[in-house]
């Protein structure tokens, strides 16, 4: 037997090189609209290669780019440069708008998550519209959470990946303040209007109507 046959040979299952993961990496996320995790940048690449390290790299290379690599939760994709996005606004073919008592609810979540419904109706101080949670589920902007372990077991509400994608935040906790939020015209000190009447939604309609659609989370 010849030195040649001794010599070890490569594993066939050893990982492709750090710069070629970095392309499958930028492939995936080119050609996925949704989000990615690590682990399913992992589940789709070569077995050994390490997606968290090839993302790191592909990170830096678009520092400073019209496109860049951003963290959506717990997930990741390409989005445009934030200070680009003006350039954006006229792809922007859809306009919708919630009504005051589904913004309401849809900041409580925000702000408290996670929370019950009845949580949401004390601090709101209306009782909260079955159609208004069907709502917002729709719009993949809610989901349900854990369910409290309290009698009855109640179900929470968290805001989703998409809430946070569609806001651009990497988190929940990188909402703007109250103040801030008034400073910047979207929230006034004007206290609800069914909270004020006592009455629910499902009999507030007219009310609504007359108050017109709040612009908060607008498109």
């Amino acid at each position: 037997m010849s030195d040649t046959d001794n010599a070890p040979r490569d594993s066939l299952f050893e990982p492709p090189a750090m710069a070629e993961q970095e392309r499958m990496v930028e492939a995936i996320l080119f050609a996925t609209a949704d989000p990615v995790t690590v682990k399913e940048l992992g589940d789709r690449m070569p077995h050994g290669s390490d997606p968290a390290e090839a993302l790191v790299s592909l990170r830096k290379r678009y520092e400073g780019r019209g496109v860049q690599v951003v963290r959506v939760g717990d997930a990741w994709a390409f989005r445009t440069a934030a200070d680009l996005g003006y350039l954006m606004q006229r792809e922007v073919t859809e306009t919708r708008k919630l009504s005051r008592a589904a913004v309401e609810t849809l900041a409580i979540i925000a702000y408290h998550q996670p929370v019950t419904r009845a949580e949401i109706e004390e601090i709101r101080g209306v009782a909260v519209s079955r159609g208004t949670v069907d709502q917002l589920l729709e719009m993949d902007w809610i989901r349900f959470g854990r369910r409290r372990m309290t009698p009855g077991r109640p179900v929470t509400f968290v805001v989703t990946q998409a809430f946070l994608d569609h806001f651009g935040l990497e988190s929940a906790r990188d909402l703007p303040g109250l103040a801030d939020l008034r400073a910047a015209g979207l929230l006034d000190n004007r206290p609800s209007p069914l909270a004020a009447t006592g009455q629910d939604e499902d009999d507030a309609d007219a009310l609504e109507a007359g108050e017109g659609q709040s612009e908060l989370f607008e498109d």
